[in-house]
């Protein structure tokens, strides 16, 4: 079987619509829908429930990431995908995906997410255009959404799935210790669309920045991370991206008065710093170091 769509839902009432749109899809056969509902309560019947192709479990208010390991663990397709139940995919979506997935064995295949408002008017259309070993991107300041990405269940596995003790970034984190172990693939066509809506999100940004802060640092601590990473800056901005990664794990673990920590991650920012050279006396260097790096109109 080609993919596995988990859809965690706490029973809204645009999770047909999520369903549906993978129904739908072109490659009839090769995927199948799995619903889990964490809502703790059953679901209102609906047509999609009949498919043969939809299996529906049942957690209890476990949040999101622990219902999409659930979902992950009774999967049988080659790749994962997870769509929010307020999210939907556009028509050819696992074609395009499947294609790109044909030239290469990425752990983590992804096209471009459209977001649009409450009114469904067209925010932004969200493609980071990049392929191959990316870890300094998503370390450092990238986002892939999760609607429009593929993972592949062995790598997802073998790092434990969704970290469950993030509420938020919990996706962020899943790419960077994926893409830690393997690259990125992307297809240009827009394949999923998801909605902002800053007026009613729940999202508590403060967190998510603190939460992406531990996530990096936890994957610095892997063996070969730096290795990985230096191999993976592409640009003077990039490499500038890297040195302020380290420090802000620098910053952290003096925080938590992990000295020798701290001390470990100052030597790498300050070998990166030094293996700029030229580099140094860039603006974009610079900018990579001291701005925060985002993507106008996707928060």
């Amino acid at each position: 079987m080609f993919c596995s769509t988990i859809i965690a839902t706490i029973g809204r009432s645009s999770l047909s619509k999520a369903v549906n749109s993978v129904i739908d899809q072109s490659i009839k056969g090769e995927f199948e829908v799995i619903v889990v509902n964490d809502s703790g309560k059953s679901l209102p019947k609906a047509e999609w429930q009949l498919s043969d192709c939809v299996k529906v479990i049942n957690t209890n208010r476990r949040e999101r990431s622990f219902a999409r390991n659930t979902g992950a663990a009774v999967a049988k397709g080659k790749y994962l995908h997870f769509l929010d139940d307020d999210d939907w995919m556009l028509p050819m979506a696992f074609k395009n995906l499947k294609e790109a997935s044909i030239a290469s064995e990425a752990g983590w295949i992804y096209g471009c997410c459209r977001f649009l408002d409450r009114h469904g008017n067209i925010i932004i259309d969200h493609h980071i255009g990049v392929t191959g070993n990316c870890f300094v991107q998503v370390m450092a300041g990238e986002w892939i959404p999760l609607p429009a990405s593929l993972i592949r269940s062995d790598l997802f596995f073998l790092i434990g799935g969704f970290n469950t003790s993030f509420s938020v970034s919990e996706d962020q984190d899943l790419c960077r210790r994926i893409i830690f172990r393997s690259d990125l693939a992307k297809t240009d066509a827009i394949v999923a669309c998801a909605l902002r809506d800053s007026t009613t999100t729940t999202t508590d940004y403060g967190q998510a920045l603190k939460n992406s802060i531990i996530s990096r640092d936890t994957i610095l601590n892997e063996t070969g991370s730096f290795s990985r990473i230096i191999k993976s800056v592409t640009s003077t901005y990039w490499h500038g991206r890297l040195v302020r990664a380290y420090l802000t794990c620098v910053i952290l673990n003096l925080k938590r008065y992990k000295i020798l920590t701290a001390l470990s991650r100052l030597l790498f920012a300050l070998t990166a710093l030094l293996s700029a050279g030229l580099k140094l006396c860039s603006k974009k260097f610079w900018r990579g170091l001291l701005r925060s790096h985002s993507r106008e109109g996707v928060f």
